[in-house]
Formats: C-alpha cells, sequence, structure tokens
C-alpha cells in the first residue's frame, strides 16, 4: 500500500511541479497574455482546497481506491484538454476544474487519511514523511522530464506524453487496500456541523491552520515566481530550472526527516522550526546580493524545508482528534490551498512592473516569514494545550 501511494504522489505533485515550464511556450502559440495561463493556475489551487473537504468524505465513507482512480481519470482528462485548448475558458476549465479536482482526489488529503487508518500513531509520522519524500521526489525527477518532452517533442506532444504518464495512477489505486469508514463497524462518523464545531473550538486548530496557510503562501510564491525573478535579476532560465529541481530533490530529505523526528519529538515544536528557518533562509536571499550560487543554496535550503510542514501537521491534527475525524484534517489543508490562491492568479500584475519587482516580492517574503514566524510562537505556547 506504501508504495502504491508513493507512486500516485510522484505523478501527481511531480507533474503539477512542471506547469510553469509550459506557460511561455503555451501563450505564445495561443497568442495569450500571462495573465491567462495564472489565472487557471490560480483557480486550481483554489479548487483544489474547497473540494478537499467533500473528496475526503467521499474517501472516508466508500473508500480512497474509488477516489483516487476517479481523481486519476479527472487528472488525465485535464492534461489532455490543456493540450487542445484553443480558448482561454478552455485552459481554465482544463487546468482549474479537471486538475484541481482531480488533485483533490489524489494528493494528500486522500492519501494520507488512507495511510492514517492503516498504521498505528506510533508509525503514522514516519509513514507520512515517505510518502510526502515520494512526493518531492517526482517534484525533482519529472521536472526535467518534462522539459526535455517540451524541448525535444514540443508543449503539446508533451502535454500527452505527461497525461500518458499520470494514467498509471489509475491502476496503483488498486493497490490502496482502504475501504474508508462507512463500511466499518467503528465507524464513529460525525457530521459536517459537527466536525466544524469541533474545530473552530479548538485553539490548536486555528493556530495550524494560520501555520498552514502561510505555509503554503510561501511554497506557491516560489514556485511560480522565482523563474522569473531569476531573470529579471540577470539570471537564466537554466538558473531557474535547477533552482526548482534543487527543491524537489532536497525535499526529498527533508519529508524524511521530518517524519522521522515526528515520531520522537514534539511535532509542535518541529514545526516552529521549520517556519523559522524558512523566514531566515528568505531573509538571507534579500540581504546579499544574487547569484547563481546564493539562488542555488537558497533552493536547497527551501526544498529541504519545502514539505516537511505535512507530515508534522497532519500527525498534530491526527493526535488532536481521531482518525475517524479525517474531515478536520481536510479543513486545515483547504486553508493552506486558499493561500495558493493569492499567488497565481497575480502573476501578469507583476511582471508588467518589473522595475519593482523585487521590491515587492522582498515586501510578501517578509510579510510570509512574519505570519510563519507568528505562528512558531504560537505553536510553541500552545505545545502544552495540544500535548502531542
Amino acid at each position: 500500500m506504501l508504495v502504491c501511494v508513493s507512486v500516485i504522489l510522484t505523478l501527481t505533485l511531480g507533474i503539477r511541479h512542471s506547469f510553469g515550464l509550459f506557460l511561455q511556450p503555451m501563450s505564445m502559440a495561443n497568442g495569450w497574455g500571462r495573465e491567462v495561463f495564472g489565472f487557471a493556475v490560480a483557480l486550481q489551487n483554489l479548487l483544489w482546497g474547497l473540494s478537499q473537504p467533500f473528496t475526503g468524505m467521499l474517501a472516508d465513507r466508500y473508500g480512497a481506491k474509488r477516489v483516487l482512480f476517479a481523481g486519476g481519470l479527472l487528472y488525465v482528462l485535464g492534461l489532455i484538454g490543456m493540450a487542445n485548448s484553443a480558448t482561454a475558458l478552455g485552459l481554465t476549465l482544463a487546468i482549474g476544474l479537471f486538475v484541481g479536482t482531480g488533485m483533490s482526489c489524489t494528493s494528500f488529503n486522500i492519501v494520507f487519511g488512507a495511510l492514517g487508518r492503516a498504521y498505528s500513531a506510533e508509525k503514522r509520522s514516519m509513514v507520512l514523511g515517505i510518502s510526502s519524500a515520494a512526493g518531492s521526489f517526482g517534484q525533482f525527477a519529472l521536472l526535467p522530464l518534462a522539459l526535455v518532452l517540451i524541448t525535444g517533442l514540443g508543449w503539446y506532444s508533451a502535454l500527452i506524453a505527461l497525461s500518458l504518464v499520470v494514467a498509471v495512477v489509475m491502476p496503483a489505486s488498486f493497490g490502496v487496500a482502504d475501504k474508508g469508514y462507512g463500511a466499518g463497524s467503528g465507524a464513529g462518523g460525525v457530521s459536517l456541523r459537527q466536525a466544524l464545531a469541533e474545530a473552530f473550538g479548538h485553539k490548536g486548530f486555528w493556530l495550524l491552520g494560520v501555520g498552514y496557510f502561510a505555509c503554503g503562501f510561501q511554497v506557491v510564491f516560489i514556485g511560480t515566481h522565482f523563474p522569473a525573478f531569476l531573470l529579471d535579476q540577470g539570471l537564466t532560465a537554466r538558473d531557474g530550472t535547477i533552482s526548482l529541481a534543487l527543491i524537489g530533490l532536497f525535499n526529498i530529505f527533508g519529508s524524511y526527516l521530518a517524519g522521522q523526528l515526528g515520531g520522537r519529538f514534539s511535532k509542535t515544536y518541529l514545526l516552529s522550526g521549520v517556519y523559522a528557518a524558512r523566514g531566515a533562509a528568505i531573509a538571507l536571499l534579500i540581504a546579499f546580493p544574487l547569484t547563481p550560487a546564493s539562488a542555488y543554496f537558497f533552493a536547497a535550503a527551501m526544498g529541504f524545508l519545502w514539505l516537511g510542514t505535512v507530515p508534522l501537521t497532519n500527525g498534530v491534527v491526527a493526535g488532536i482528534f481521531p482518525p475517524a475525524r479525517q474531515l478536520l484534517r481536510r479543513l486545515a489543508r483547504r486553508l493552506r490551498l486558499r493561500s495558493h490562491r493569492l499567488v497565481p492568479d497575480r502573476v501578469a500584475d507583476r511582471d508588467r512592473a518589473v522595475g519593482d519587482f523585487r521590491g515587492r516580492e522582498s515586501a510578501d517574503r517578509r510579510a510570509a516569514g512574519e505570519a510563519g514566524g507568528g505562528t512558531c510562537c504560537g505553536l510553541r505556547n500552545r505545545a502544552a494545550c495540544l500535548r502531542y
């Protein structure tokens, strides 16, 4: 089961990580401005987050296998539609609706729910860390694959080829032996109203949600804007590609280590450390002259901290609420995915003001770092309350 979910995360997250490579060739071929592609990606992130509680409830009731299979199919249709999009509306529906909903059915919210039911609390952090590392490996391995396909075959054929690759998710879903809670005697399910009341009445849940919101803002801001920022500062597209690949590579080790440490030490203190380290890395990037070496160092540091928050946050929520309350974990992740919506939709506006790009980016990054830092303090003060 762990192997199958790792394959699923590798493919879904890895291919999504490569979407930025298609922005320029697709926009030039169709005569679009950057705002068309940026809006489609923004809608994707919004729907990915908004639909998670509902896809999660379906997985809890009918089992993760069925939801994963449906998500793989939607993902394939989204990539094929993306390749054949001749209008802005078609691209928005393909990337936003189909891929966004497909991601909601095949990413962390479904996979972690199934793993949480299959493994004991003692092994949960380690298992979540391994699966997160698999998603990180996809971000590292599939990015250069997409670049090679675009260079050698063109963007249209590259998208068709990637749709065939992500189709592997459908047979892999049969290896996820999870029937949800609907068929179990101890379902202990809670209604949406009960879940909301329980979550919103817990201060620790709010603190985790705010932290996840800052996390999503930082991750998508860097993934969307960093390559263009390097070009604006005189570096090359190669430097941007290497930087994104380094993020994926070091994310493998960071996610796995976070899962391992989460099984031994306080997850709330570890989360505080991750957010504080991110803020320090962003501050150092802004403080010193930008060179290829400093860009690579920053990418490696951020990659090490990239998705380490995922197993730790899920472990904390699983400790606060029993695994039967999977909906509460989706609500926390929804806050993170909603923060993604704040970034890609503004790509075009920011690119029109290249002269003050670095100033705007620095301000946004400082704000994200401060938000993460503030959450760190809150989480640290609430560690005794969470008792996990």
